[in-house]
């Protein structure tokens, strides 16, 4: 499950670490939700790298009426090939989420305990996603879906699945639309070394959607 994330660096760092064409246009946000539109990269028709805003909340395009479906903002890897809802663009469309860091959720004593996890070395998570898009009355929809697989050691501790970090060294290959070895994508969808990652426990305020703040991402002491 990811069910909220964060991304704050700048344009420049974020432009550099994708390899785009075009710095992002996005201010620092500290609590990114299901339904809002943020960045994601892709290839454009020319095969370069660049950001474009989607809907968190994947709407595939062969649906007539959205309110008739669910949105899944989230997508298991290991059957998101064979699933309907995100064969396509499991294929077609894969898409790198950038992030900084994601947020996840643990039981202690009796109240859930929201952890903030990131990379040990402060750099930008390529997290996999899917988009699609859907032509309605107002003109095209974008829409995406974040890719999960199961927790490694470190996220085991919080819960039993975590996002699909890809390896920069893998972007090229994730990104391209004519890559469709289903075998070879789910090797990049697997569980990212715990050894590279770390995770701390942070504010209950991130619980609420509506607070976008920088002391989100501060350790609290439990």
């Amino acid at each position: 499950m990811c069910g909220r994330y964060e991304l704050n660096q700048s344009p420049a760092k974020l432009k550099k670490h994708f390899d785009t064409t075009c710095e992002l246009d996005f201010k620092p946000r500290f609590n990114i939700a299901p339904s809002q539109t943020v960045p994601v990269v892709r290839l454009d028709d020319t095969g370069n790298r660049v950001f474009t805003l989607a809907r968190w909340g994947l709407i595939p395009s062969w649906v007539k009426d959205p309110k008739e479906v669910q949105h899944p903002i989230n997508a298991k890897s290991e059957t998101a090939a064979i699933k309907p809802m995100f064969r396509h663009a499991y294929r077609k469309s894969r898409v790198l989420v950038p992030a900084d860091g994601f947020y996840e959720w643990a039981a202690k004593d009796g109240v859930k305990q929201p952890y903030l996890i990131r990379l040990r070395d402060g750099a930008a998570m390529g997290i996999g996603g899917l988009l699609e898009h859907w032509q309605g009355p107002e003109g095209d929809v974008a829409t995406f879906t974040i890719l999960t697989t199961e927790a490694n050691s470190l996220m085991a501790k919080i819960h039993d699945r975590m996002p699909v970090i890809i390896k920069p060294e893998d972007y090229a290959t994730w990104l391209d639309t004519n890559f469709t070895d289903v075998i070879k994508i789910q090797g990049m969808a697997l569980p990212y070394p715990e050894r590279l990652m770390e995770a701390y426990p942070v504010s209950r305020k991130v619980n609420s959607p509506k607070y976008d703040s920088p002391d989100l991402i501060e350790e609290v002491h439990l």
